[in-house]
């Protein structure tokens, strides 16, 4: 199980941000195109991988599972053609809820697939009945033993599937699954997430036959089998995003190269509802900042609509905005834990039920937080940028896990962001944690 030391990030706040930044490849769009690779005795070779505690661990299920796996940078190649083990055990799993995304792929081409259950989770419940319910509407027989869903299978028959709740993962599990399945699948109320296109368009380039992937009916027509193939991971709309609520909250003029701005409608709206100048290229995105930020209410529910992967952000910033925003959550039940990390900088948060109302102060004072889960990490960061005097934020592997060197990119633009060590030099070791999984990607 690893261990993970308990760095931090220490933040001068005041500063408007200016500047340029590269966004990474989509983390959530990532991960379940590696679980893809499974399902091919070749080689797949991917482009736009991110530098991300998440996709190591994937890489390490799949090296676990008997795939040869070679990296080089943003380059990921994933060689199947020798896996020989079809169990994704507990210590691997727990500690990243999107490991369940094998569980598709290794029924599909071995027949059988033993993989753990996922576990607790502190932003909410999301239980995998979806994805099981999919599966054996296929043709699986599945079981829960001893905390492991057991799934057998000859060769899995297309079927028509309601889902009866939109499920990224399982979306993608049940497509990966069709792929390889005797005749035509349906996957009806299917999430229309751009990470899902972009998993379709993996298998596609892999031999797949996928029609509908961005729409509520996605249509799969089996193949015998699939072969290698390429495929470039699309950009990440949710650290883009992350980058332009940080550049309103601030202030200043930043230019994000390589975004996805057609898959980032919810989030500028509302960034230009909030007072941002914003000017869309094919790939690149200008946000300019020079008033402090209007407040913004904003309502999470699937895409297309304003994902709950923003709203830790969109909060920090109308902790500082002119006005007062409303915050509803409707997909997790816990998505507000922040909330008392962002009162400790000053911020004036009242939460009643799934309804957070945030009424915007001059500004925030730096103070000690810790950050609960991925998003709301970032959320703090962007309060710290914001607040008067120096924030800590601790307990960033959280933000490490979605961020790619997020510390020094802001530091290009202009902040005083520094990472502390967590590992005290003297002793070689100092505060850490057992990776523990706490986060959204398995919705």
């Amino acid at each position: 199980m690893p261990f993970i030391h308990m760095d931090k990030l220490k933040i001068e706040g005041g500063r408007p941000l200016r500047g340029e930044v590269e966004v990474s490849g989509a983390k959530n769009a990532a991960l379940p195109i590696l679980c893809a690779s499974l399902l091919v005795a070749d080689a797949l070779e991917l482009s736009g991988v991110p530098q991300l505690h998440d996709v190591a661990t994937t890489v390490g299920l799949l090296g676990r599972l008997g795939a040869v796996v070679e990296r080089d940078a943003h380059s990921v190649r994933v060689d199947a053609s020798r896996v020989d083990s079809v169990e994704a055990p507990y210590e691997l799993v727990k500690t990243m809820r999107a490991s369940i995304l094998v569980l598709g792929p290794l029924l599909a081409r071995f027949g059988e697939a033993r993989v753990s259950l996922p576990g607790g989770c502190a932003i909410g419940q999301r239980p995998v009945d979806q994805h099981l319910k999919g599966l054996q509407a296929m043709g699986a027989q599945i079981a829960i033993e001893h905390g492991y869903v057991v799934a057998r299978a000859g060769r899995l028959r297309g079927a028509r599937i309601v889902t009866d709740m939109v499920t990224v993962t399982g979306t993608e599990n049940l497509m990966m699954a069709a792929t390889l399945a005797d005749g035509e699948t349906v996957i009806e109320n299917a999430a229309r997430e751009p990470e899902v296109t972009d998993l379709a368009a993996a298998l596609v380039a892999m031999g797949a036959c996928i029609d509908g992937a961005g729409t509520d009916r996605i249509v799969v027509h089996g193949v015998p089998r699939l072969h290698g193939g390429r495929h470039r991971v699309m950009p990440d709309r949710i650290e883009a995003g992350t980058f332009l609520c940080a550049v309103a909250a601030a202030g200043g003029d930043v230019l994000l190269r390589g975004a996805a701005p057609a898959t980032m409608d919810a989030t500028l709206d509302k960034l230009r509802e909030a007072g941002a100048r914003i000017d869309c290229g094919d790939d690149t995105v200008r946000l300019r900042m020079s008033r402090r930020p209007r407040a913004v209410d904003v309502r999470t529910a699937p895409y297309p609509a304003f994902a709950t992967d923003m709203q830790a952000q969109f909060m920090a910033m109308n902790c500082v905005a002119e006005g007062t925003g409303v915050v509803t959550e409707t997909i997790f039940e816990n998505r507000f834990m922040h909330v008392l990390e962002l009162q400790r900088l000053g911020a004036d948060v009242v939460v009643e039920g799934n309804t957070a109302v945030v009424r915007g102060v001059p500004r925030l004072s730096g103070a000690r937080v810790m950050a609960t889960d991925l998003r709301a990490s970032a959320g703090l960061v962007i309060a710290g940028l914001v607040a008067d005097g120096e924030t800590t934020v601790d307990r960033i592997y959280h933000l490490d896990r979605g961020y790619e060197r997020m510390e020094t990119r802001l530091q290009a633009l202009g902040a005083r962001v520094e990472r502390i060590d967590g590992r005290d030099p003297a002793r070689g070791q100092g505060e850490g944690v057992l990776a523990v999984e706490t986060e959204e990607a398995a919705r």
